[in-house]
Protein backbone atom coordinates (compact mmCIF):
# COMPACT_ATOMS: atom_id res chain seq x y z
CA UNK A 1 0.00 0.00 0.00
CA UNK A 2 2.46 1.94 0.99
CA UNK A 3 4.80 1.76 -2.10
CA UNK A 4 1.57 2.37 -4.14
CA UNK A 5 0.67 5.77 -2.50
CA UNK A 6 4.15 7.02 -2.31
CA UNK A 7 6.38 7.32 -5.40
CA UNK A 8 9.74 8.99 -5.45
CA UNK A 9 9.24 10.11 -8.93
CA UNK A 10 6.13 10.37 -9.77
CA UNK A 11 4.60 11.49 -6.57
CA UNK A 12 1.51 10.95 -4.27
CA UNK A 13 -1.72 8.83 -5.72
CA UNK A 14 -4.66 10.66 -5.34
CA UNK A 15 -7.19 8.40 -4.72
CA UNK A 16 -7.66 5.90 -1.55
CA UNK A 17 -5.08 2.83 -0.93
CA UNK A 18 -5.56 -0.08 1.20
CA UNK A 19 -5.24 -3.67 2.54
CA UNK A 20 -8.31 -5.39 3.31
CA UNK A 21 -8.66 -9.36 3.37
CA UNK A 22 -5.67 -10.16 1.83
CA UNK A 23 -6.42 -7.99 -1.33
CA UNK A 24 -5.34 -4.11 -2.55
CA UNK A 25 -8.39 -1.79 -2.45
CA UNK A 26 -7.80 1.32 -5.11
CA UNK A 27 -10.47 3.41 -4.84
CA UNK A 28 -12.34 1.29 -4.11
CA UNK A 29 -11.23 -1.93 -6.56
CA UNK A 30 -10.64 -4.85 -4.49
CA UNK A 31 -7.37 -6.67 -6.36
CA UNK A 32 -6.17 -10.39 -5.36
CA UNK A 33 -2.69 -10.73 -4.52
CA UNK A 34 -0.34 -13.56 -4.97
CA UNK A 35 3.05 -14.13 -4.15
CA UNK A 36 4.27 -16.95 -6.38
CA UNK A 37 7.88 -17.93 -8.12
CA UNK A 38 6.21 -19.86 -10.41
CA UNK A 39 3.57 -18.10 -12.98
CA UNK A 40 2.30 -21.51 -13.10
CA UNK A 41 1.01 -21.76 -9.72
CA UNK A 42 -0.57 -18.24 -9.68
CA UNK A 43 -4.60 -18.99 -10.28
CA UNK A 44 -5.75 -16.48 -12.62
CA UNK A 45 -8.86 -18.38 -13.31
CA UNK A 46 -9.75 -18.13 -9.92
CA UNK A 47 -9.19 -14.20 -9.74
CA UNK A 48 -11.10 -13.49 -12.88
CA UNK A 49 -7.89 -12.31 -14.80
CA UNK A 50 -8.20 -12.76 -18.44
CA UNK A 51 -5.38 -10.29 -19.35
CA UNK A 52 -2.27 -10.42 -17.56
CA UNK A 53 1.10 -8.03 -18.07
CA UNK A 54 4.20 -9.89 -17.25
CA UNK A 55 6.47 -7.03 -16.30
CA UNK A 56 8.84 -8.98 -13.87
CA UNK A 57 11.79 -9.04 -16.81
CA UNK A 58 12.11 -12.35 -15.81
CA UNK A 59 9.92 -14.28 -18.20
CA UNK A 60 10.00 -12.89 -21.73
CA UNK A 61 10.01 -16.07 -23.95
CA UNK A 62 6.46 -17.81 -24.95
CA UNK A 63 7.95 -20.82 -23.15
CA UNK A 64 8.44 -19.18 -19.72
CA UNK A 65 5.63 -16.96 -20.32
CA UNK A 66 3.22 -19.52 -21.50
CA UNK A 67 3.49 -20.48 -17.42
CA UNK A 68 0.52 -17.72 -16.90
CA UNK A 69 -1.71 -19.21 -19.65
CA UNK A 70 -1.87 -22.82 -17.25
CA UNK A 71 -2.99 -20.56 -14.17
CA UNK A 72 -6.18 -19.68 -16.28
CA UNK A 73 -4.97 -16.54 -18.13
CA UNK A 74 -6.39 -16.10 -22.10
CA UNK A 75 -3.75 -13.77 -22.92
CA UNK A 76 -0.13 -12.07 -21.86
CA UNK A 77 1.20 -8.96 -22.73
CA UNK A 78 5.37 -9.17 -21.87
CA UNK A 79 6.33 -5.48 -21.41
CA UNK A 80 9.86 -5.86 -22.62
CA UNK A 81 11.63 -6.97 -26.12
CA UNK A 82 10.85 -11.13 -26.68
CA UNK A 83 12.64 -13.08 -28.80
CA UNK A 84 10.14 -15.47 -30.34
CA UNK A 85 6.88 -13.31 -29.10
CA UNK A 86 4.82 -11.18 -31.56
CA UNK A 87 6.13 -7.49 -30.86
CA UNK A 88 3.32 -4.81 -31.29
CA UNK A 89 3.91 -0.80 -30.98
CA UNK A 90 0.68 1.20 -30.87
CA UNK A 91 0.45 3.63 -33.79
CA UNK A 92 2.75 1.41 -35.63
CA UNK A 93 1.80 -2.15 -36.25
CA UNK A 94 -0.97 -3.08 -33.51
CA UNK A 95 -3.74 -3.39 -36.50
CA UNK A 96 -1.84 -6.33 -37.20
CA UNK A 97 -2.38 -8.07 -34.24
CA UNK A 98 -5.41 -11.28 -34.29
CA UNK A 99 -7.21 -13.25 -31.56
CA UNK A 100 -5.61 -16.35 -32.31
CA UNK A 101 -2.17 -15.17 -30.67
CA UNK A 102 -2.27 -15.33 -26.82
CA UNK A 103 1.50 -13.91 -25.77
CA UNK A 104 2.58 -10.80 -27.51
CA UNK A 105 5.27 -8.34 -26.35
CA UNK A 106 4.70 -4.65 -26.18
CA UNK A 107 8.44 -4.21 -26.88
CA UNK A 108 10.69 -1.70 -25.32
CA UNK A 109 10.20 2.01 -24.38
CA UNK A 110 12.86 2.79 -26.69
CA UNK A 111 10.99 0.88 -29.46
CA UNK A 112 7.95 2.83 -28.73
CA UNK A 113 10.10 5.93 -29.27
CA UNK A 114 11.64 5.00 -32.33
CA UNK A 115 9.09 2.76 -34.29
CA UNK A 116 6.52 5.49 -35.30
CA UNK A 117 9.40 7.60 -37.09
CA UNK A 118 8.85 4.90 -40.22
CA UNK A 119 5.39 5.40 -40.69
CA UNK A 120 6.14 9.29 -42.20
CA UNK A 121 10.13 8.95 -43.26
CA UNK A 122 10.82 5.82 -45.52
CA UNK A 123 14.37 5.02 -43.57
CA UNK A 124 16.93 2.89 -45.43
CA UNK A 125 19.57 2.74 -42.51
CA UNK A 126 19.70 4.37 -39.29
CA UNK A 127 21.85 4.12 -36.17
CA UNK A 128 21.21 5.92 -33.08
CA UNK A 129 21.98 6.58 -28.91
CA UNK A 130 19.56 6.17 -26.04
CA UNK A 131 20.71 8.34 -23.32
CA UNK A 132 18.47 6.33 -20.89
CA UNK A 133 17.39 6.77 -17.18
CA UNK A 134 18.24 4.60 -14.30
CA UNK A 135 16.77 1.13 -14.88
CA UNK A 136 16.16 -1.24 -11.69
CA UNK A 137 18.22 -3.97 -12.92
CA UNK A 138 21.54 -1.29 -12.00
CA UNK A 139 23.16 -1.14 -8.36
CA UNK A 140 22.85 1.95 -6.50
CA UNK A 141 26.84 1.92 -5.15
CA UNK A 142 29.82 -0.18 -6.63
CA UNK A 143 29.58 -4.16 -6.69
CA UNK A 144 29.87 -6.93 -8.54
CA UNK A 145 27.09 -7.97 -11.20
CA UNK A 146 28.38 -10.98 -12.90
CA UNK A 147 27.82 -9.35 -16.62
CA UNK A 148 29.83 -6.65 -18.18
CA UNK A 149 32.29 -5.34 -15.66
CA UNK A 150 31.22 -1.49 -16.24
CA UNK A 151 27.77 -3.00 -14.90
CA UNK A 152 29.73 -3.20 -11.63
CA UNK A 153 29.40 0.43 -10.85
CA UNK A 154 27.22 2.55 -9.41
CA UNK A 155 24.43 4.16 -11.62
CA UNK A 156 24.17 7.38 -9.39
CA UNK A 157 28.28 8.43 -9.87
CA UNK A 158 28.75 7.27 -13.55
CA UNK A 159 27.60 7.47 -17.44
CA UNK A 160 27.30 3.35 -18.24
CA UNK A 161 27.25 2.20 -21.83
CA UNK A 162 24.72 -0.54 -22.62
CA UNK A 163 23.83 -2.60 -25.27
CA UNK A 164 19.98 -2.22 -26.62
CA UNK A 165 17.32 -4.53 -27.18
CA UNK A 166 15.79 -2.11 -29.58
CA UNK A 167 18.20 -2.92 -32.64
CA UNK A 168 15.62 -6.49 -32.93
CA UNK A 169 12.81 -4.74 -31.39
CA UNK A 170 12.59 -2.28 -34.11
CA UNK A 171 13.88 -4.86 -37.21
CA UNK A 172 10.73 -7.28 -35.89
CA UNK A 173 7.98 -4.47 -35.75
CA UNK A 174 8.93 -3.45 -39.18
CA UNK A 175 10.35 -5.72 -41.17
CA UNK A 176 11.65 -3.48 -43.81
CA UNK A 177 14.28 -2.30 -41.48
CA UNK A 178 15.91 -5.87 -40.18
CA UNK A 179 19.40 -6.10 -40.54
CA UNK A 180 19.41 -2.34 -41.16
CA UNK A 181 19.77 -0.80 -37.61
CA UNK A 182 22.49 -0.12 -35.13
CA UNK A 183 22.25 1.65 -31.97
CA UNK A 184 23.58 1.47 -27.98
CA UNK A 185 22.45 3.05 -24.82
CA UNK A 186 24.04 5.28 -21.91
CA UNK A 187 22.28 4.80 -18.92
CA UNK A 188 23.07 8.32 -16.62
CA UNK A 189 22.04 8.87 -13.18
CA UNK A 190 18.42 10.16 -14.00
CA UNK A 191 15.38 8.31 -12.33
CA UNK A 192 13.20 8.55 -15.57
CA UNK A 193 12.37 9.46 -19.01
CA UNK A 194 15.07 8.93 -21.47
CA UNK A 195 16.03 10.49 -25.15
CA UNK A 196 16.84 8.94 -28.40
CA UNK A 197 19.56 10.57 -30.76
CA UNK A 198 18.71 9.19 -34.25
CA UNK A 199 20.71 9.66 -37.58
CA UNK A 200 19.12 7.99 -40.38
CA UNK A 201 19.52 7.64 -44.29
CA UNK A 202 15.84 8.54 -46.21
CA UNK A 203 14.65 6.76 -48.95
CA UNK A 204 14.15 10.69 -50.21
CA UNK A 205 15.47 14.00 -48.71
CA UNK A 206 13.41 15.53 -46.13
CA UNK A 207 13.69 19.31 -45.31
CA UNK A 208 13.60 20.45 -41.50
CA UNK A 209 10.43 22.16 -41.97
CA UNK A 210 8.36 19.32 -43.62
CA UNK A 211 10.28 17.04 -41.08
CA UNK A 212 8.14 19.46 -38.00
CA UNK A 213 5.17 19.47 -40.04
CA UNK A 214 4.30 15.96 -40.15
CA UNK A 215 5.70 15.16 -37.20
CA UNK A 216 2.81 18.03 -35.75
CA UNK A 217 -0.10 16.80 -38.35
CA UNK A 218 1.04 12.62 -36.77
CA UNK A 219 0.42 13.96 -33.17
CA UNK A 220 -2.98 15.33 -33.87
CA UNK A 221 -3.62 12.62 -36.04
CA UNK A 222 -2.91 9.03 -35.78
CA UNK A 223 -0.25 9.42 -32.99
CA UNK A 224 -2.32 11.60 -30.86
CA UNK A 225 -2.05 10.38 -27.40
CA UNK A 226 1.32 8.44 -27.96
CA UNK A 227 3.31 11.47 -29.61
CA UNK A 228 3.69 14.94 -28.38
CA UNK A 229 5.14 17.65 -30.12
CA UNK A 230 5.86 21.53 -29.21
CA UNK A 231 7.47 24.44 -30.41
CA UNK A 232 7.91 26.35 -27.01
CA UNK A 233 11.47 27.45 -25.58
CA UNK A 234 11.22 25.17 -23.08
CA UNK A 235 13.39 21.84 -21.64
CA UNK A 236 11.36 18.53 -22.28
CA UNK A 237 11.79 15.52 -21.39
CA UNK A 238 11.79 13.57 -24.37
CA UNK A 239 10.20 9.50 -24.06
CA UNK A 240 8.66 8.54 -20.83
CA UNK A 241 9.93 4.87 -19.83
CA UNK A 242 8.02 4.57 -17.15
CA UNK A 243 4.25 6.22 -17.01
CA UNK A 244 4.54 6.55 -20.95
CA UNK A 245 5.48 3.26 -21.89
CA UNK A 246 2.99 1.72 -18.86
CA UNK A 247 0.21 3.63 -21.29
CA UNK A 248 0.89 2.16 -24.25
CA UNK A 249 0.88 -1.72 -22.55
CA UNK A 250 -2.68 -0.55 -21.29
CA UNK A 251 -3.62 0.84 -25.00
CA UNK A 252 -2.70 -2.42 -26.84
CA UNK A 253 -4.65 -4.27 -24.15
CA UNK A 254 -7.49 -2.61 -24.81
CA UNK A 255 -6.61 -3.01 -28.56
CA UNK A 256 -6.19 -6.79 -28.63
CA UNK A 257 -10.07 -7.11 -26.36
CA UNK A 258 -11.85 -5.07 -28.98
CA UNK A 259 -10.87 -7.73 -31.53
CA UNK A 260 -12.46 -10.76 -28.95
Amino acid sequence: VYMFQYDSTHGKFHGTVKAENGKLVINGKAITIFQERDPANIKWGDAGAEYVVESTGVFTTVEKTGAHLKGGAKRVIISAPSADAPMFVMGVNHEKYNSTLKIVSNASSTTNCLAPWQRSFMTTSASWTTVHAITATQKTVDGPSGKLWCDDRGAAQNIIPASTGAVKAVGKVIPELNGKLTGMAFCVPTPNVSVVDLTCRLEKPAKYDEIKKVVKQASEGPLKGILGYTEDQVLISRYDNEFGYSNRVVDLMVHMASKE
